[in-house]
């Protein structure tokens, strides 16, 4: 291999060969590619520094459709445009006669690609459809995405996968484990043409609301937001949140099995009279029951875990059966909107409960246009407090002026003006990157309808019934409600459970844990210098613990209770001290000394 001369040919990443004149080769494959007698997906490249040329034939590699350029003119015409626009010929056919190529990442690398047909020069190998194909899926959906700058077009992107709408227009038959779907989605006002292709028009995720950009009271400040109240209680961003709970009754190896029913007040586990009301005699609940955190939706009682739990005397027929019904989370509940009874795949009879909660936006819900500009809701506020324009008109959202220079999101603005055209119009407004309406046109239009071209107007404040000194910018935008929702991450608690290793509180809302004091938070109790707090955080309130301690050898000593005696392990009956540690640290000492190191504790007195 090494006396071979030449440059190294890959082949799907194995080398298969050397080749004296690797442009060559490169410009054939393409040729035949082009022409048709190659497959249209594979890729070829040639590095001039690495002197390695590579071809690429094997799946999961995205490709990026290209217009071919030869001596600085693209081979697409416009003939052949009209051809596709009467269904003469297809796009496939246009990629067989070698006019458009399918290029993949590493292949455009060797690619010199303009973006429109104005910047085309002989030097240019491709040309891009539209500009905005440079973009993905998500991304073209955002309007005025080149007006902006591109890590909000990366949030954009974040978000919308997040968005609260129409998830599936058969959502009432569906069992998803967690479900949300929007009372009245809409479709945007100012939407791009990617809309359309995507099918977004037919499952939307937002609703337009009528936006002022103006403070309010400092309820707003930073990325709060003002919403009113009167427009929520007419469903603006309403949602129902669905959630499905599953029961089945498994088999298990010596012909047991789980039944459902009502479990017997004997039986171990047993929760109470008060959580197993709603079930009717087979054990499961009643469709439209209002249900609350700990109600039992499916009772069903399971077979011992072991042998010597199956009877007193040791007998099979007598078994101790175990409560393991399917409950409602803590902190959960709604209303029982479906009960499906079914069969699991190994034949066993299975019971899916769906309940239903509606979510109305409330103090901390988030909400965001499609420019990055999230925010939590901050305020809801009564209609007759909030500022209102000549023509009576109130609107649902006020955001922070602060929020627009600061993030440069000037496609946020060009939105709200081209979507209040769009509402005197009556139609949508193209808001595709690289190919919108013309700025000048909307305000030109917006004048026609009697507004002023800015998209500023003269608004009274709702409290005093003045005239508001600044004008104020108003218009239309499409906002979405996000999936993080207060209700479903509230949670406050006095007291909870211990995990068994460390004694310190469980963490995560589900298992009722404790609120994670970390170390940026101590480290702000130490510069404060609450010294009396940090020890209540990390010490009282966690995992303390007294511990006897030998004073001769430091080492952990023994409180034997049957014998009543404490002593030291290693010294015998010594002075022995109470301790106050961290069960942790305790458990460290543990660890230690299974590693076979020898951890003494130096005592001194406080005095």
């Amino acid at each position: 291999m090494a006396s071979q001369k030449g440059t190294s040919v890959f082949l799907n990443g194995k080398l298969i060969g050397f080749h004296g004149n690797p442009r060559d080769l490169v410009d054939s494959v393409r040729e035949k590619r082009r022409r048709g007698e190659l497959p249209f997906d594979m890729s070829v490249s040639y590095y001039k520094d690495l002197d390695e040329a590579y071809i690429n034939s094997d799946e999961g590699r995205s490709m990026h459709p290209l217009i071919v350029v030869a001596k600085g003119e693209p081979k697409l015409t416009k003939e052949h445009v009209k051809l596709l626009k009467r269904g003469e010929i297809k796009f496939s056919d246009l990629t067989k006669e070698g006019i458009v190529e399918f290029l993949d990442a590493e292949e455009e690398e060797n690619a010199y690609i303009a973006s429109n047909e104005k910047e085309l020069t002989k030097e240019h190998t491709h040309l891009e459809p539209h500009p905005s194909l440079m973009l993905g899926a998500v991304a073209a959906v955002s309007p005025f995405a080149n007006h902006n700058a591109s890590p909000r077009v990366v949030m954009t992107v974040a978000m919308i996968k997040q968005a609260l709408g129409l998830y599936a227009s058969n959502f009432n038959l569906r069992t998803d484990t967690q479900a949300h779907v929007m009372h009245y989605p809409q479709t945007p006002i100012a939407k791009t043409k990617y809309h359309d292709i995507i099918g977004l028009n037919n499952k939307a995720a937002g609703q337009n609301f009528i936006v002022a950009v103006s403070p309010f009271y400092g309820y707003n400040v930073n990325d709060a937001v003002v919403i009113n109240k009167a427009a929520i209680e007419r469903g603006l961003g309403r949602t129902i949140y669905y959630r499905t709970y599953e029961a089945e009754e498994r088999r298990y190896p010596g012909g047991q099995k789980d039944r459902f029913g009502k479990p017997a007040a004997e039986i171990q586990g047993y929760r109470g009279e008060e959580n197993y009301k709603y079930l009717d005699e087979s054990g499961i609940i009643e469709p439209e029951v209002v249900v609350t955190g700990g109600d039992v939706l499916v009772g069903k009682t399971s077979p011992p875990r072991f042998l010597e739990e199956v009877g007193e005397f040791g007998s099979m027929l007598e078994e101790k059966r175990r409560e393991n019904s399917e409950a409602i989370k803590r902190g959960e509940g709604g209303i029982v909107d479906k009960v499906f009874i079914t069969e699991g795949d190994g034949g066993n009879r299975l019971v899916k409960v769906k309940t239903r909660s509606t979510m109305i936006p409330e103090f901390g819900d988030k909400f965001t246009a499609r420019h990055g500009q999230k925010g939590v809701v901050g305020y809801i506020a009564e209609p007759g407090d909030l500022p209102f324009t000549d023509d009576g008109i109130v609107p649902d959202l006020l955001i922070n002026p602060h929020a627009i220079p600061k993030r440069m999101t000037v496609g946020f603005l060009l939105e709200t003006l081209g979507a209040k055209v769009g509402c005197m119009r009556g139609t949508s407004v193209d808001s595709t990157p690289f190919d919108i309406e013309n700025e000048l046109d909307l305000r030109e239009e917006l004048k026609k309808y009697g507004f002023k071209p800015a998209g500023t107007e003269v608004m009274y404040d709702g409290t005093t019934g003045e005239r508001i000194e600044a004008e104020i910018f108003i218009g239309v935008t499409y906002y979405q409600r996000l999936k993080h929702l207060v209700a479903n991450k509230i949670q406050a608690r006095a007291r909870g459970p211990v995990q068994i290793l460390t004694r310190q509180p469980t963490e995560g809302r589900a298992r009722e844990g404790g609120m994670r004091f970390g170390e940026m938070e101590r480290d702000c109790l130490i510069g404060h210098g609450a010294s009396m707090l940090l020890r209540e955080r990390l010490l009282e309130e966690s995992d303390k613990v007294i511990e006897l301690v030998c004073e001769r050898c430091g080492m952990i000593a023994v409180d034997d209770q049957i014998r009543k005696k404490k002593y030291c392990p290693i010294c015998g009956d010594s002075s022995i001290t109470s301790i106050e540690m961290s069960y942790a640290f305790k458990l460290l000492l543990n660890e230690l000394k299974t590693m076979c190191v020898y951890p003494r504790l130096k005592l001194e007195s406080k005095a």
